[in-house]
């Protein structure tokens, strides 16, 4: 599966786009705010149904304008599929498959995997807890349709327990029937949560670990544990946190607080370790993910590397263009300031199928 032909109107930096893209490496270089990003993210929209740089769609449409469309035709094996999403100001967003629009955003995750690499990946290391739990459910999402429901129902039930809980303490009364028909959503979709994430750790730590000697040539070690309170029923937990629940106004236990913890060696990751230590870090997850999403679906996933020159040395660099380039991964996009440097990486490996396109402000212009 790969994309051949890109499409975009009115999205962020670009008033019309019409590209071609080659099944191998595509390379996009170009001057800092040409709106390389922008054309990444664009790709990683017709996967997600979403930006992953701007939660709030509206502000993808380019300045002056009223929608924005993405297209992509996207090849598996032998057939060619049109995806679209089109954002309109005051209309809900649209996700259409051969021009049918889906009836909920979740029919289309997982039908066009892709894994992103960006230098915002160390807030997975960096940030709080939900961005390490949203690594987790994204990957899971991807390979797994029962667990997306699970996830959206489960979140559901939180939201809406929340919003009671809050006009409980406002209006200073107490309706345990309407908390227990919340609490019973909670734990049947939040086991399942539980245990998939647990499922999923005992696949993807093998990969994680693989890659992660790779990238350091087997000179430290990696950790990685998952953190939840879940061994211990929810029911009860939900009944022993009845009064923190009340008072903080939401709900304070259930997998929506579980989190990673994130070692090498004996020492945090995220308290101790170098910028650089990080930086592998979060690659090796990544690296990780496409490996994991790829043994479940058998599809290779569409790979972006957005600036991955500044995550590594150029000896590294190399490697990772050589590991990419070959039959172990697909259709792989990056973005990178010099064009010479990237040229001078390709012409070491020329066996490697790949396109290089500059970008200018509003448009690309193919190199090689």
């Amino acid at each position: 599966m790969h994309l051949t032909n890109f499409k975009l109107s009115n999205f962020k930096t670009y008033t019309d786009l019409d590209v071609d893209f080659c099944s191998n490496v595509n390379c996009l270089v170009g001057n800092n705010g040409v709106g390389k990003t922008n054309l990444l993210d664009a790709v990683y929209y017709l996967s997600f149904c979403k930006s992953y740089f701007n939660a709030i769609d509206s502000q993808n449409i380019r300045q002056g304008e009223e929608f924005f469309a993405i297209h992509g035709t996207y090849t598996f094996a032998q057939d060619n599929v049109l995806v679209s999403c089109i954002e309109k100001k005051g209309q809900p967003k649209q996700m259409r498959w051969n021009k049918k629009a889906y009836k909920t955003f979740g029919e289309h995750i997982g039908k066009i995997p892709l894994v992103i690499i960006s230098p915002q990946d160390q807030s997975i290391i960096n940030g709080g807890s939900e961005l390490r739990r949203k690594f987790m459910d994204g990957v899971i999402s991807q390979t797994d349709k029962s667990y997306l429901e699970h996830l959206l129902q489960y979140q559901k039930a939180v939201e809406q327990r929340n919003r009671l809980l809050k006009q409980f303490f406002e209006n200073r009364y107490w309706d345990e029937p309407s908390i227990a028909i919340w609490d019973e959503q909670l734990v049947r979709n939040g086991e399942m949560l539980y245990q998939g994430r647990n499922n999923f750790l005992q696949e993807f730590l093998p990969l994680f670990n693989e890659y992660f000697n790779w990238l350091t040539d087997s000179s430290e070690q990696a950790v990685m544990t998952y953190v939840s309170k879940c061994e211990t029923p929810l029911q009860q937990q939900l009944m022993e946190s009845r009064q923190s629940d009340k008072y903080a106004q939401y709900t304070t236990v259930g997998p929506h607080k579980d989190d990673l913890d994130l070692f090498i060696g004996d020492l945090s990751v995220k308290k101790f370790g170098s910028q650089g230590q990080q930086k592998t870090f979060v690659l090796a997850m990544k690296l990780a993910q496409f490996e994991y999403i790829y043994q479940r679906c058998g599809q290779k996933p569409i790979l972006l590397l957005d600036d991955i020159f500044d995550k590594l040395d150029m000896l590294r660099v190399k490697q990772l263009i050589h590991l990419v380039g070959s039959d172990r991964f697909g259709q792989v996009f990056l973005t990178d300031t010099q064009p010479g440097r990237v040229e001078s990486i390709f012409a070491e490996i020329p066996q490697v199928e790949h396109r290089i396109f500059e970008v200018k402000r509003g448009g690309l212009t193919i190199l090689k």
